[in-house]
């Protein structure tokens, strides 16, 4: 059987409740279950982990050392598991070298292309820089009309220069110097030429035989002097005599020059100089060949020089210099010449602008490239904004200048290569008139256009044909995968989780790996319902090949085309861990034991709102929004309402969302400083909300001392209340000697761990629990403090439900305990290490923190007896950037639930999403797009989700159509 399916028996990892599962070997099978149900733990703790154990395992003992330590699962029995990949909800990359191209290995294919069939151009000249071959050479000359006659030469290799006389020493007269005469030089050339049975030379003309040195009398060696190799008329039964005096001019002196007889007597000759070497034709100026690392910026040989391959460099910032790039010229858009030292560099400035033409009363943004570029960079009458800073840079020893210097400093884009990252050798080799550099700034899209349509000669086509189908197939998986607007160049650090994870997926398809199992953590999230089918197809395509695909997914299309489902459950934590139903789409909908069934089979369902909330006059409006692909737009955001952004990927919307309206809103809010803010005009109605909070993806702690009630600061108040016992108050114990992570009541063998780590050179460290405190971190004197029979270690020890009755005497710690519970986190234990939560415990433990100091106030008055407003909390804006990541159906209806009582509070929300039961329960949609990348940008449509579904152009309405009562009953179709 194990070698028809993966076997696992007696699965205890995290909160698995000892099961059972069968997981077929080349099918697609979808891992599904509430928040927290032990999806992760089944999926990446238990069957991938085991897969990467017995491959580490398989290396020797000194390889193992280098690679991660890996534990093996707690299970009786993991059988017939193969090769195992895992690609995760998460963007791990930080280099910032790292781009799209290079993380797809697009960019190696790139490098070799370039090398192979790429042109050199003249870096002077701009003519094509080639070598000339013997055959070319030999067909150009007999295409000439038959008969005629030429002289074949190469020229005599000219004396090194003479040796420069030293320095003269101090004390004693120095030895004279002297070069070799030059004549002495020719003469042993000449003697080598003559062995080799070259005995004729050539100069203006005239032809003299060299076979004594009496012979040489009549030649001006100080004027160019030639051997003479042979004297041919083109014939076509000649072709053999040329090729040879071709080769032997080549082999002498790496160059040939055919010299025929002037066509008018007086006149010149005609030559053709024909070269073995790289060089330009016109300018004589020898290039390099291309090879790969010339293409490469991780690479000194390739990297531009200045900024080493990274594309800027610590240099005046043009953001600083030009802070507001809507201003004019007239209106002190070049910020520094405003200061009243620099007025005079100003009115300069403007007197040049208008001798070449360039508009004075025209928005900085609006200026074209080649306008902008001559006010920064000069020409030959004015030195422009480098010039005015070279100049300060030579003063920099006043320290004034310093300080001023500093004002405008920041990572720039190079000024030597225009941020290309490659030298200049590099970007003159070009390959259907495109650079690399040109080619890496196409989007995905772009450049599949380009690559289908490219012309290449014959024998380029052959040398190429191999790296063009790899490229081509490679752009065409990206395209696939819904990632056709990101451009080849984009730093991957850059990219969200989903994105990543989607790069690493279309570059597994790419490697055409078999018999592997590929572990992925919902590929769907950040994917518009537009593109979900071709995501699907990419799975298929995986699984069609030979590979077995396990996937942990809520996408309920993705589990229509699955062909196993396995739901964990029934509950989260504790309560979960089981496996509630195993089979097919159709028969997990029928199981009524399922809660996912039962909300495939419509038994359940996120209700729609029975009334939407109306916009009023409070409301945040961002003007001209243009930063990366926005288009300029006006976007109008409602107050006290839950109001969605959607759009495809790529559309503009974390643009919007992140880089304008939060850091505008928290600049303008003094929450953040040091931020350079462009991209918009204005951002207008930041005097109606007091806070914005961005509730972002980052997991909440990354060491195991973080737990749910140090994050919500509940341990503070539990500590409290330990140290307030007659018993502690009489050992004089402060709260902190509750605490684990300060010294005082904690264990100090294992420092409040509660483990030992011993390492192990060349095995897995072992890690003991520790002998002192028996693993419960605190010292035997801090465990004697109880409350109602328990100590601190058996509290931590506490679900959050049982937490709320134990501790349902003391308000202060309900009240902050409560809030866990309301966003279904009651199975939680006190204690549970922060890293061991999934990414939507962890995302609903951040909403909990903001909901705390606000929820305990709804319902109660509003105001005072005499009617006065009662402020108890700030009016707070929420940004969430796709909450429903990891979340079931059931938990989406928790978080919907979250939302109301955020707002029903005084607040605002604004959640970046492409789940559909959120949109249509928005109050209010604003959709971007249509397409994304530079087709995307623009502002579809807002309103209601009504209003959305009936849009035209709207790839969100059409799929939002069918969730709505205008459709059907407003449940999946």
């Amino acid at each position: 059987m194990s070698n028809e399916s993966i076997i696992v028996r007696g699965a205890r990892v995290h909160n698995l409740k000892n099961i059972d599962v069968e997981i077929p070997h080349n099918q697609l099978t979808v891992v599904t279950g509430v928040s927290g149900s032990g999806k992760s733990s089944l999926a990446f703790d238990t069957i991938y982990a085991e897969g990467q154990r017995r491959y580490v395992e398989s290396l020797s003992a000194y390889a193992r050392q280098f690679l991660e330590r890996i534990e093996k699962p707690d299970a009786d029995l993991i059988d017939g598991i193969a090769p195992a990949v895992a690609i995760k909800q998460k963007n791990s990359t930080r280099n910032p070298r790292s781009t799209v191209a290079t993380a797809t290995e697009i960019y190696d294919y790139l490098r070799l292309l370039f090398a192979r069939v790429g042109r050199t151009y003249c870096d002077n000249c701009g003519g094509e820089v080639k070598k000339d071959t013997v055959d070319e050479i030999a067909d150009r000359l007999l295409a000439m009309p038959e008969g005629t006659r030429f002289n074949v030469l190469f020229p005599l290799v000219q004396a090194p220069a003479p040796v420069e006389p030293e320095k003269k020493p101090k004390g004693r007269k120095p030895k004279k110097q002297t070069a070799p005469a030059q004549d002495e030089l020719t003469k042993e050339r000449l003697f080598e030429l003559r062995k080799r049975g070259f005995n004729r030379l050539f100069q203006t003309g005239q032809i003299f035989e060299f076979s004594t040195p009496e012979s040489l009398l009549d030649i001006d060696f100080s004027k160019p002097v030639y051997l003479l190799v042979d004297r041919i008329a083109t014939a076509p039964d000649n072709r053999s005599r040329i090729v040879d005096a071709i080769e032997s001019a080549y082999r002498e002196a790496g160059e040939v020059i055919f010299e025929t007889a002037p066509r008018e007597e007086g006149g010149a000759p005609e030559r053709l100089r024909f070269a073995q070497r790289f060089e330009c034709k016109n300018c004589h100026v020898k290039y390099d060949e291309p090879e790969p690392r010339l293409f490469s910026f991780n690479n000194p040989y390739g990297a531009c020089p200045k900024c080493q391959g990274f594309g800027n460099t610590i240099d005046f910032d043009m953001d600083l210099v030009v802070p507001d790039p809507t201003l004019t010229l007239n209106g002190g858009a070049i910020e520094p010449w405003t200061k009243p030292k620099y007025r005079p560099l100003g009115t300069e400035m403007k007197r040049y602008a208008r001798s070449v033409g360039i508009p004075l009363d025209t928005p900085w943004r609006e200026l074209t490239k080649e306008q902008r570029d001559v006010l920064i960079e000069g020409d030959g009458k004015y030195p422009g904004v480098r010039g005015f800073f070279n100049h300060l840079e030579r003063k920099k020893y006043k320290l004034h200048v310093r300080v001023f210097l500093s004002r405008y400093r920041g990572y720039s884009q190079c000024s030597s290569c225009g941020g290309a990252r490659l030298r200049t050798e590099a970007r003159n080799v070009r390959v259907a008139g495109k650079n690399i550099c040109e080619v890496t700034a196409m989007t995905v899209e772009e450049a599949t256009k380009f690559f289908s349509t490219i012309q290449l000669t014959r024998e380029e086509t052959e040398i190429a044909g191999k790296l063009l189908e790899e490229i081509q197939s490679l752009l065409r998986f990206l395209n696939e995968v819904g990632l056709e607007y990101l451009s080849l160049n984009r730093l991957a650090s850059t990219l969200s989780g989903g994105e990543a994870q989607r790069i690493q997926l279309a570059t597994s398809l790419g490697s055409r790996l078999v018999g592997t199992l590929y572990v992925l953590d919902e590929p769907s999230i950040g994917l518009h319902s537009r593109d979900t089918n071709r995501l699907i197809h990419i799975l298929h395509d995986l699984r069609d090949l030979g590979n077995t695909i396990l996937v942990v997914e809520h996408d309920p299309e993705i589990m229509q085309t699955a062909d196993r489902i396995l739901d964990l459950g029934p509950g989260a934590g504790e309560n979960g861990g089981k496996l509630v139903a195993a089979g097919t789409y159709n028969e997990i909908k029928k199981n009524s034991a399922s809660l996912t069934g039962r909300y495939l089979a419509d038994e359940l369902h996120i209700p729609m709102p029975t009334q939407r909330r109306e916009p009023n006059s409070r409301k945040i409006v961002v003007k001209n929004a243009y930063a990366h692909n926005l288009k300029g737009i006006d976007v109008e955001i409602p107050l006290g309402m839950m109001v969605v952004i959607t759009g495809v990927s790529g559309s503009g919307k974390s643009t919007l969302v992140h880089d304008i309206l939060y850091q505008g809103l928290a600049t303008e809010k003094r929450q953040v400083t040091g931020l350079q803010l462009s991209g918009f005009e204005s951002i207008e109605g930041a005097e109606y909300i007091d806070e914005v909070v961005l509730v972002d993806q980052s997991p909440i702690g990354r060491t195991p001392r973080s737990n749910p009630i140090t994050y919500i600061k509940a341990f503070d108040a539990i500590r409290e209340h330990f140290a307030s016992l007659p018993e502690s108050q009489k050992r004089g114990y402060a709260a902190g000697h509750f605490s684990f992570n300060i010294p005082g009541g904690r264990c100090e063998n294992c420092q409040g761990d509660g483990t030992v780590t011993v390492e192990m050179q060349f095995l897995a460290d072992v890690e003991l629990i520790c002998e002192e405190c028996k693993g419960t971190r605190y010292k035997p004197e801090i465990l004697e403090i109880r409350y109602h029979g328990k100590n601190i270690h058996e509290v931590l020890d506490l679900t959050v439900k049982s937490a709320l009755q134990f501790f349902s005497g003391s308000p202060k710690i309900v009240d902050k305990l409560r809030v866990l519970d309301e966003v279904g986190l009651g199975y939680l234990r006190l204690g549970q290490s922060a890293t061991t939560l999934s990414g939507g415990e962890a995302q609903r433990m951040k909403l909990a923190l903001h909901l705390q100091p606000k929820m305990r106030d709804v319902g109660r008055p509003a105001t005072t007896e005499d009617g006065k407003p009662i402020r108890r909390h700030p009016r707070m804006l929420y940004i969430f950037d796709e909450p429903t990541t990891g979340l079931h159906f059931d938990d989406v209806s928790k978080l919907l639930a979250a939302f109301k009582k955020l707002i029903d509070a005084g607040g605002s929300i604004i959640v970046i999403e492409h789940n559909l039961d959120v949109v249509k329960t928005a109050d209010w949609v604003i959709d971007l797009g249509p397409e994304g990348g530079n087709r995307g940008g623009n502002l579809v449509v807002t309103g209601t989700p009504e209003k959305v579904a009936k849009t035209k152009g709207s790839y969100t309405g059409q799929w939002l159509a069918k969730y709505l009562p205008i459709h059907g009953n407003g449940s999946h179709d």
